[in-house]
């Protein structure tokens, strides 16, 4: 079983969206029982006291809109933890992968990626916290997953 981690800042637009937008693909591939999936933050600052909020609304309505459910999903942060526990640990843009990098310590192991490097084209997914353009990080997102996903099968 291959174990994935998306990551994002506040993990409730980008990393969510990965982690159910690489659960569909792989679903519908027949494959769902190869992998784990999840997604976690960078940050914590959509956790309070312990909860974390939910998908941020236009994110799930982008998801929605291509048919995608990601209900009961709340934000958790990145933990050193995690890094022994997953097999690849995808970051959304190059800011997330710093990030990773100051909670982890290391990668020793080369787990940590940024998510366009497995396209052709590279660089960040767009940010739609800024835009608020969903369609456009869902298109990223979707792009880096499908390639992912190629890459590993």
């Amino acid at each position: 079983m291959t174990k994935i981690l998306f990551v994002c800042h506040g993990n409730i637009c980008r990393s969510p969206m990965a982690e159910f937008i690489f659960k569909d693909l792989v679903q519908k591939g027949g494959r769902a029982e190869e992998f784990e999936v999840a997604s976690c933050a960078t940050s914590r600052e959509e956790i309070w006291n312990g909860v974390g909020n939910p998908v941020y609304p236009p994110a799930r309505e982008e998801l929605a809109k291509h048919g995608i459910g990601c209900a009961g999903k709340r934000a958790v942060q990145l933990t050193k933890a995690d890094y022994n526990h997953y097999d690849l640990l995808i970051g959304m843009d190059e800011n997330n992968i710093r990030n990773m990098m100051r909670i982890l310590g290391a990668d020793p192991e080369g787990k940590v990626r940024k998510l366009m490097d497995y396209t052709g084209r590279g660089g960040d997914v767009a940010d739609p916290w800024y835009s608020d353009r969903f369609d456009i990080a869902y298109r990223d997102i979707e792009e880096g997953c499908k390639a992912l996903l190629e890459h590993l099968t």
